[in-house]
């Protein structure tokens, strides 16, 4: 498979502080990542940087082959990369459908933004019943569910996730877990930041484990479900 996204020797952070040095992933056109590790790690400094919304202090990000570090977001986002960010952040006093609308920017997007929304509503029957509700007076994982359209809105080529299943409960998760399978099925090609190690890593082809900024481990995920060290870490077990 070509490879879609490449990071290679990346370092970004906040003022004096360095959240992630030296990392490099890459993925492949049609797989799922995870991207695993504990508070702090530097997973979401990691996605701030590939999405333009941190500008990275050294290294380099690829699509396609071609440099996008450097590029405002906007520009990112137009050459089909799309980000669910940790948080949803939705616009609560605008309804379901207003959000996911803000999520087509592009001419391609906007052209096609009639029948990507029907894509959303048979993904996510729940939006449609809700269509025209208030986001903010909408349950934790029907937000989920709202921020993750909205990203879809965009039509992306890459799909990044920061952590999806955050305060929600199992049933809702697992929902939302089958759904990211289903897109990634669609031919989306799906990065995913997730503290739920077990289900991040039954659900995707490889991972990559970030530990105080910097990759410590990578491969295919069935062979980190099996690892001690991981199940130590990050399974209790």
């Amino acid at each position: 498979m070509a490879t879609l996204l490449r990071v290679d020797g990346l370092e970004a952070g906040y003022g004096d502080l360095v959240a992630v040095r030296a990392v490099s992933l890459e993925l492949a056109a049609g797989e799922l990542v995870a991207l695993i590790g504990s508070n702090g790690a530097g997973k979401t400094t990691t996605l701030r940087a590939i999405t333009g919304l941190l500008r990275p202090r050294r290294g380099a990000v690829e699509l396609d082959g071609e440099r996008i570090d450097g590029l405002a977001s906007s520009a990112i986002v137009a050459r089909g990369i799309a980000h669910v960010p940790e948080g949803r952040q939705l616009f609560p006093t605008m309804t379901v459908l207003e959000n996911l609308e803000l999520g087509a920017r592009s001419p391609e997007s906007r052209r096609r933004r009639g029948e990507t929304l029907e894509d959303v509503f048979r993904l996510f029957p729940h939006l449609a019943e809700r269509q025209h509700q208030l986001a903010g007076t909408l349950s934790g994982g029907e937000q989920q569910m709202t921020a993750i359209g909205r990203a879809l809105m965009a039509r992306p080529r890459l799909l990044l996730l920061d952590e999806p299943s955050l305060g929600l409960a199992p049933v809702v998760v697992t929902s939302i877990f089958e759904n990211l399978a289903r897109i990634n099925a669609a031919g989306v090609t799906v990065l995913l930041v997730e503290q739920n190690v077990l289900r991040a890593l039954r659900l995707s082809h490889r991972a990559y484990v970030l530990e105080n900024g910097s990759i410590t481990l990578a491969g295919p995920s069935a062979r980190l479900l099996a690892d001690e060290d991981i199940r130590r870490a990050y399974l209790g077990r």
